[in-house]
């Protein structure tokens, strides 16, 4: 059987990351040939022995860009693989990878992760990624709604395979710093701190909470480039005693059995785990109403409560809502177990079984 490359240049902290983890382990324990290529030299460890880890020898490559990484990554296929015993399921920086594996006649299977809305925003985008995506072998994505919109505006067919989450055991909940001895309302968001994922949104919201002078504390968990603005936005508005900021967590479970509410503001998603991770652990969960994921996954607000994207206001009269009487929201919440089924470690890790097997 031919080798299974899994071209993923930049290993960074999030839902990409943990569905990688995922598929390689369940299709190295399958007798598939699996290898990862990054350029993330410093992960090696998080993964099965089972699994071939390809990175570059120099350890400076670690925190470049993903542009860089990505060419990388492109060298190491070439001079590190034989050509023609491998195939490719391409988790990152799409386009770089089709065009190589068109160059040199590989198949190859794209999984796609956010929305087209983030970056298809003309006329010459949505032609150039309709070509270049066309030329893929089979384009995976993680929700219904992602599927359609694809044919929609790219007029492209799709596989549409949710996100495989691992069932855990419900534990009691573990003391956090920022909540601990606290009793009012404990409310959590996790995520890159990015433009992307709107934390803004959620602060501007919190403001109106605290001028109501509602109880509340507030922790964040993520890094990233926006830090020092929300930062600012929190020390500017008096927010500092009811808002923390975390930083990156390896484990996230413990925070969100910690928590009261936990509220996503994403301008634009794929699948977002954190919700599915939220609705494990029985969290009431209020999250933006973006494009494709979390109406998915909160089957149109049945299962969870829905705001338009950006809009503090609408945010903070829910969270209020919730502060006042819980009662639809735990409702909501107790009723989200029974649609977890959906997102399945096994059922959904063997539809890519099947895929791949297809190609290999």
């Amino acid at each position: 059987m031919k080798k299974l490359v899994i071209y993923i240049p930049s290993i960074e902290a999030g839902g990409v990351e943990k569905n990688l983890f995922y598929i390689s382990d369940y299709l190295s324990k399958k007798n598939i040939d699996v290898y990862i290529v990054t350029a993330n030299t410093n992960k090696k460890k998080l993964f099965s022995d089972k699994v071939n880890f390809i990175c570059p020898n120099n350890t400076n490559w670690n925190n470049s860009s993903r542009t860089i990484k990505s060419l990388i990554c492109l060298s190491l296929i070439v001079t590190k693989l034989p050509l023609k015993k491998i195939s490719i399921l391409s988790l990152q920086s799409n386009v770089l990878a089709v065009l190589l594996s068109k160059f040199f006649g590989l198949k190859i299977i794209i999984r796609l992760n956010t929305s087209t809305n983030k970056y298809i925003s003309n006329f010459i985008k949505k032609f150039f990624f309709k070509v270049i995506y066309s030329m893929s072998d089979v384009i995976i994505v993680n929700s219904i709604e992602f599927k359609k919109n694809l044919q929609k505006i790219l007029q492209l067919n799709s596989i549409q395979i949710f996100n495989p989450i691992k069932k855990i055991k419900i534990k009691t909940k573990k003391n956090i710093n920022h909540f601990n001895n606290f009793n009012g309302v404990k409310i959590l968001s996790i995520g890159r701190l990015t433009d992307q994922k709107n934390q803004i949104t959620i602060l501007k919201s919190l403001n109106v909470l605290k001028k109501k002078e509602i109880n509340f504390r507030f922790f964040l968990i993520g890094a990233g480039y926006k830090l020092k603005i929300l930062k600012k936005y929190v020390k500017d508005n008096q927010l500092v005693s009811h808002i923390k900021f975390g930083g990156y967590k390896k484990n996230a479970h413990d925070y969100i059995r910690s928590s009261d509410l936990f509220v996503l503001s994403s301008k634009y998603e794929g699948l977002p785990n954190v919700l599915i991770e939220a609705q494990l652990n029985n969290v009431p969960i209020i999250s933006s109403n973006c494009s494709t994921g979390p109406k998915e996954i909160l089957l149109n607000g049945k299962l969870g409560h829905l705001f338009k994207v950006g809009n503090h206001v609408s945010l903070s009269k829910i969270i209020i809502n919730f502060c006042e009487n819980n009662k639809d929201f735990l409702g909501k919440a107790k009723l989200a177990k029974k649609y977890l089924y959906r997102f399945d470690y096994e059922q959904n890790l063997h539809k890519y079984y099947n895929v791949i097997k297809k190609i290999l």
